[in-house]
């Protein structure tokens, strides 16, 4: 089987039925995480799988960049932070992200779910940084050492930016609650 590495190149490489199949059983299992993470991040299931699917593309691409016996998970989920990272980037240069998102729902829910949309709202304002390290520790279940592996900083980096986007989210989050 022939693939597409480069479209701009026109770079084909031969890859066996074999070497496809173990990318897809490696990759499947992820994708799901992978996009959660990226409606986590992006705000928008959509585009989200458009992320999932650039991330899927480049992780083929770069298979060559895993150290043999490396979990492929910590490293996949960077590949899909860093993918979020640059459509937000590419969002904003164009002016299309919207700088409040509003979340409209049935002013009956129950207080839970409330709570919920607030905490999702509160995390929509935080860094990039801080947004990414508590999707990946609370959405993922994601440890601190496999937060560093995809963040891509050391282990007590990782402690620290979670420890601060912690703080950040429950400070704004009590703001929000006097505001209303």
């Amino acid at each position: 089987m022939w693939v597409v590495v480069d479209a701009a190149a026109s770079l084909l490489v031969h890859v066996t039925a074999d070497e496809a199949a173990a990318f897809e059983a490696a990759l499947g299992p992820l994708v799901e995480q992978a996009h959660r993470l990226a409606t986590a991040m992006m705000r928008d299931p959509v585009a989200a799988q458009d992320v999932v699917q650039e991330a899927s593309i480049k992780a083929w691409r770069k298979i060559d960049r895993l150290r043999p016996g490396a979990d492929m998970r910590p490293w996949f989920l960077g590949i899909v932070a860093n993918e979020c990272r640059t459509a937000l980037r590419s969002r904003w240069r164009r002016s299309t992200v919207p700088l409040s998102g509003e979340v409209t729902g049935d002013v009956t829910m129950e207080t839970t779910t409330v709570t919920a949309q607030d905490t999702l709202r509160v995390l929509g304002t935080l860094r990039y940084k801080d947004r990414l390290v508590l999707v990946l520790h609370f959405y993922l279940d994601l440890g601190v050492e496999d937060i560093a592996r995809v963040v891509g900083i050391s282990v007590p980096a990782a402690k620290a930016r979670l420890y601060r986007a912690i703080a950040t989210l429950r400070r704004r989050l009590e703001e929000a609650e006097l505001r209303s």
